[in-house]
């Protein structure tokens, strides 16, 4: 089967999308009025995403870091902080 636009190997949504039912999961929970079991599954749902869009940053924050590496001494390398102001260097 061939995979879907913005998917990834492990064939988890993408952050977009695990984002959106995050934001609607609050809401639902904000509201109140969910019976316990349902709240307590609608929450247990809200955690575990909140864990993939957590890893989803890191695997971003890591892919900028690489990216932005420059040759240290001795040919090795060494990263530096992302400052928007680089993106004006290019």
């Amino acid at each position: 089967m061939p995979a879907e636009p913005n998917s990834t190997d492990d064939d988890s949504p993408d952050f977009e999308a695990s984002l959106e039912e995050l934001e609607a999961i609050v809401e639902r929970l904000e509201q109140g009025d969910l019976p316990l079991e349902e709240a307590l599954r609608t929450f247990e749902r809200g955690v575990a995403l909140t864990r993939q869009c957590q890893g989803a940053l890191a695997q971003a924050q890591q892919k900028v870091e690489i990216l932005l590496a420059q040759p240290g001494a001795a040919g090795e390398r060494r990263t530096r902080e992302f400052r928007p102001d680089d993106a004006d260097d290019e």
